[in-house]
Order: C-alpha cells, then sequence, then structure tokens
C-alpha cells in the first residue's frame, strides 16, 4: 500500500525546513552544503529521508537529533562513493601507455627519483590503487628504483576506512583480467585483498577539496565525477587550485561529463581532450594575463 506520507519528491525545494537541516549537517559533519548544487542536494537528502520514512525535512531533522547513528548513513547518501577498479577502461589506457611513461621518463633522470599522484575524491580506494598496479606493471624491475607515493583524499571518513583494509567484493574488479588479479590481489572467499606492494605506495587521508588545506607538488592529480556536483563558481575555484597544485609538466584529469572552467582553462594545455586530460606546461600568470603555453598538442588534433 502506498505511504499515506507526504512523497519526498513532493517536498517542495523553499521548505524552510530545508535551511536548518543544512545548518545541522554543517555543524555535525563540517560539510558544506551550500557549495552543492540545489538539485543534487536535494536528491541526495531525500534518499534519507525516504529511507527513514519521514513526511518532512523537519520529521527528519527530530530523526537526526534522536539518533546520531543516522548521520553516517547521511554522509554515505550525500558523498555518493560509488566506484570500481579501471573504471572508465579507455581512460585508463591512455594514462597507462601515455601519461605514466612520460612521467616515468622525465623523472630518470633526477637524482631522487620521486612520483607523486592525487587521486582526490577517491571513495574506497579503488582508482589508487588501480594507478597502482598501473605503475608496478610499467616499471617492472625498476620500481624498488622510484620512490612512489599515490596519495587517495575523500571526505566520507568510512570510505577511508574501507580503502586503507583493500579488501574489495568481485562486481569492484569486473574490469580487472584474471592475471592482474592473480599478480595484485589475494582472494579470501568472495573478497579481494590488495597486496601489500600496492599498500606500500598508497595512503589515504580526509581532506574536503573545498575547505580543506591546500596541497601542493603533485606529478599527476586525477579527480573524476566528483566536481559535477559542485556550483559553478567552486569548480572554477577547484580546478585553479589542482592547477597551483601540480608541478610544472604535471597532468590533470576530470571525468568525461566535467569541463574545465574559469582562469584554469587557459592555464591548462589540452593533451587528450576526449578523455578530458590535461597537461600543466607553463606557470603562466596566474594573477590575470594568460600564459603562453607551447608543448604536445591535443593528441586527437594528431
Amino acid at each position: 500500500m502506498e505511504n499515506e506520507k507526504l512523497r519526498t519528491d513532493e517536498i517542495q525545494e523553499e521548505d524552510p525546513d530545508l535551511e536548518l537541516l543544512k545548518k545541522a549537517i554543517k555543524k555535525n559533519l563540517g560539510f558544506n552544503c551550500e557549495q552543492y548544487k540545489e538539485s543534487h542536494f536535494r536528491r541526495r537528502i531525500n534518499v534519507r529521508v525516504r529511507a527513514t520514512n519521514s513526511s518532512s525535512y523537519a520529521e527528519y531533522l527530530k530523526i537526526l537529533k534522536k539518533d546520531q547513528d543516522e548521520y553516517r548513513n547521511l554522509i554515505e547518501a550525500l558523498t555518493v562513493n560509488v566506484s570500481e577498479f579501471f573504471r572508465n577502461p579507455e581512460t585508463y589506457t591512455v594514462i597507462e601507455k601515455e601519461v605514466l611513461p612520460t612521467l616515468i621518463k622525465s623523472k630518470s633522470r633526477s637524482l631522487v627519483k620521486a612520483i607523486r599522484i592525487w587521486s582526490a575524491g577517491c571513495a574506497a580506494g579503488e582508482e589508487a590503487y588501480s594507478l597502482a598496479i598501473m605503475l608496478h606493471r610499467l616499471l617492472g624491475k625498476d620500481f624498488g628504483k622510484y620512490r612512489i607515493s599515490i596519495m587517495g583524499t575523500d571526505i566520507d571518513s568510512s570510505s577511508l576506512e574501507k580503502a586503507r583494509k583493500g579488501v574489495y567484493s568481485e562486481s569492484a574488479l569486473k574490469n580487472v583480467d584474471e592475471k592482474t588479479r592473480e599478480r595484485y590481489f589475494i582472494k579470501k572467499g568472495g573478497m579481494y585483498q590488495v597486496t601489500d606492494q600496492l599498500k606500500n605506495i598508497t595512503h589515504f587521508k580526509q581532506h574536503d577539496l573545498i575547505s580543506g588545506p591546500k596541497l601542493s607538488h603533485f606529478d599527476m592529480i586525477i579527480c573524476r565525477n566528483v566536481m559535477i556536483y559542485f556550483n559553478k563558481e567552486i569548480q572554477e575555484q577547484l580546478h585553479l587550485e589542482f592547477y597551483k597544485a601540480l608541478s610544472q609538466g604535471g597532468f590533470f584529469i576530470i571525468g568525461k561529463a566535467e569541463t574545465l572552467l574559469g582562469t584554469a582553462a587557459g592555464y591548462f594545455n589540452p593533451y587528450n581532450t576526449r578523455e578530458r586530460l590535461y597537461v600543466k606546461e607553463n606557470e603562466g600568470n596566474i594573477h590575470g594575463k594568460r600564459g603562453d603555453i607551447h608543448g604536445k598538442r591535443d593528441q586527437e588534433a594528431k
């Protein structure tokens, strides 16, 4: 029988209790709801409103006050952490065949062969470990000669805990071939544990892209399907911050449904527009005039 209570899709955007709910979320979770697109925020909130059989935001607020554990369910709904190993395989193909070999070659001439990668919005760590697998495959016997650091960050602490454990279901490995599974995973029942050689070069930390501390000196930053939920102004801000966080010649990768916005769009040099892959080839003047960018043009133009 259909619930007689108010359906969640009938909860109006102008509901004053929505603002009270936003304030409660920011106070208890440190999650700034105002930075997100309103439609996305309401859609994710309504998942929990429906799940708790609430008839309004006011009623859901009462549930949050009585049951602090509901905040854990709420943050999971808001962060939408869905991922898998080698998600969008065609993007990873370009990374493994072109991007990582370029980074390895540039570092091979250095006294300290360090490669730093940032997986921003890493969810449960599948992306970070996918990159670790590719680096290990590419370097082979020279793997030990490089100081590799792959950092995964996310706002969701429960997802980060899963990432640190490195245990995944069969469905998360649907894009992983049998040879790679045997080499980099230990099967335990119906689950797969990543090997220590991958764990040794990856680490995970909680970080808010918007209000968290600024990070820097990365050779590659990958942030896919995260910023699309933010409003335009925040996206522009983050694109510029990512530009600043990259070292010269560093690569930046975003989701296929995303587009570079604002000042940073004039600084990054397109490398492969189809896969939303860009390179920082010139510092430029990030305070005004666009830098004179030369170097490798978009591969699709050839």
